[in-house]
């Protein structure tokens, strides 16, 4: 399938990750691999921050599932053709302020896995009108199908930091 793809400089990276002929293909190969990697991180290494200031592999699984909540929302609101223009947010603070000691690694990959199917099941439902429409999120205008491809680029992304710098 031919996709509209229209996404803002930051993005570009993720969409480019994950970019396909297919995207429920893409989607689910990104999935794969993401449990794959969770299921190899061994416990030594879930509270592991490769250097001081930087997130600890259990930050960095929370902070997936929150943009995999922001992405979620970005595409159902351009799904529904809504125009109304979507604000962004800092993951940095985001991530600066979140608080995982009191969570258990079972219970992050358990809701990132429940996340992830959801999001599955509500992308491969979109037609070809949602895919294509193109609203404003972060004050720059993208398309559905965009947001759907960062969803899987971002999770690439950080699999990519994890394996560099957080498993070598």
């Amino acid at each position: 399938m031919k996709y509209n793809l229209v996404y803002s400089d930051f993005s570009k990276n993720y969409v480019n990750l994950a970019l396909s002929d297919s995207l429920d293909k893409s989607l689910a190969k990104s999935t794969k691999q993401f449990l794959e990697l969770l299921d190899e991180i061994p416990a030594s290494k879930i509270d592991y921050a490769y250097s001081e200031g930087k997130w600890t592999i259990k930050e960095v699984l929370q902070h997936i599932i929150d943009t995999e909540r922001v992405f979620s929302y970005r595409i159902i609101r351009l799904a529904r053709l809504d125009a109304t223009p979507l604000p962004g947010f800092d993951e940095n603070h985001w991530g600066n302020s979140m608080d995982v000691t009191h969570k258990k690694w079972k219970d992050l990959v358990k809701e990132f896995k429940l996340l992830r199917r959801s999001n599955l099941l509500m992308i491969a439902a979109l037609n070809k009108e949602e895919l294509a429409f193109i609203g404003t999120a972060s004050n720059h205008p993208v398309s559905t199908a965009a947001i759907c491809f960062a969803l899987g680029g971002h999770v690439q992304h950080h699999m990519n930091i994890l394996k560099e710098r957080y498993l070598k």
